[in-house]
């Protein structure tokens, strides 16, 4: 495919990214990422909703403006979204708002702490599409695999979810330093998440395929593999990897797989519950590769309509991966090469 058109990116990185010189020790480092989380969870909620706007919209405009390695990938992965339409103009403006929303994305984990739950429950049942199946599933008591793209905002399904249906189990990559994931384990299960870590603990997948079968609801990020064992797919024309976990649990416990997309709206958040996905095949393998292309194809029609709420900063096609690197194994710093074009400011 063509590379995103091209301009020279002003040096410096996004504002979140430490600066590199002089480089911290790993300790000191851990040490400032954990306070910086914990001064967003105490500071931000406190502000009016209007000054949180304006500064977390700085912080995405800033971050555009610098073209760090997170922002130059987002130009990538989005220009293959966008696909033929795509212009320097479209483009940037683009992962503009692609920025903005992934800041909007940060502000609210910040906040929901401090929200009316209730009245966020409520306003984003207004929005849901699809409801229908996760009742359906309930009253079978069968599980259900709700699957997503990192895409709006996760913790609010999440808030829907166990607010209407209770209880939902979910996997997350632990996070460093420890004390930080420790806190974002804490803020998801105040949520009514059941929370299991992806390594570091007993694996995942007994505890999962046991909520399925008593009837469970679980939810799993389904776009990105994290493994080394993911399933080839055709995601916006060219191949990529997508996790088997959603489609497998599914298969193995006669569960529900239904892929999820989420968005954001001007004032709050939109979610679509697709029907269940029928799994092509008798045998298993046959099976999640089935899940998994057709998990691709639903997030290749949610994304390429809402762009701008794909926060995917990550390299994720395998020709974005350095020469050299394994196939399957996700990588985590973007290319150096990738760039973006100037957007007109708005």
């Amino acid at each position: 495919m063509s590379q995103p058109p091209a301009a020279p990116p002003p040096a410096g990185g996004p504002a979140r990214e430490p600066a590199r010189e002089p480089a911290a020790a790993p300790g000191t480092l851990d040490r400032l990422t954990d306070l910086g989380f914990a001064a967003g969870w105490s500071l931000v909620k406190a502000v009016p909703q209007w000054a949180a706007d304006g500064a977390f919209r700085v912080a995405a405009d800033t971050a555009f403006r610098r073209r760090g390695p997170a922002v130059r990938q987002l130009a990538r992965n989005l220009h293959r979204v966008l696909g033929p339409r795509s212009t320097p103009e479209l483009l940037a403006a683009t992962v503009q708002a692609g920025m903005r929303s992934y800041a909007r994305y940060w502000q609210e984990t910040f906040r929901l702490p401090a929200m009316d739950r209730d009245a966020v429950a409520v306003q984003v049942d207004a929005a849901t599409v699809g409801r229908e199946h996760i009742e359906r599933a309930q009253r079978e008591g069968r599980g259900i695999v709700l699957t997503v793209p990192h895409a709006g905002n996760w913790d609010i399904a999440g808030l829907w979810v166990t607010h209407h249906f209770g209880r939902m189990t979910t996997v997350v990559e632990r996070l460093r330093p420890e004390s930080l994931y420790d806190k974002f384990v804490a803020y998801r299960e105040s949520l009514g998440m059941e929370i299991l870590p992806l390594t570091g603990g007993a694996p995942p997948s007994a505890t999962l395929r046991e909520r399925l079968t008593a009837g469970g609801i679980i939810a799993l990020v389904g776009d990105r593999d994290l493994s080394a064992n993911g399933i080839p797919v055709t995601f916006f024309g060219e191949p990529a990897r997508f996790p088997a976990g959603p489609a497998m649990l599914a298969a193995l416990t006669d569960s529900y797989l239904c892929p999820t997309d989420l968005r954001f709206t001007a004032d709050g958040w939109a979610q679509h519950i697709h029907p269940p996905l029928e799994l092509a095949g008798t045998r298993l393998a046959a099976q999640v590769r089935s899940g998994a292309q057709q998990i691709a194809d639903v997030f290749e029609r949610g994304i390429g309509a809402h762009p701008t709420d794909w926060h995917m900063l990550q390299p994720f096609w395998p020709g974005d991966f350095p020469a050299g690197h394994p196939a399957g194994v996700p990588i985590k710093n973007p290319p150096a090469t990738a760039s973006v074009p100037t957007a007109a400011r708005r």
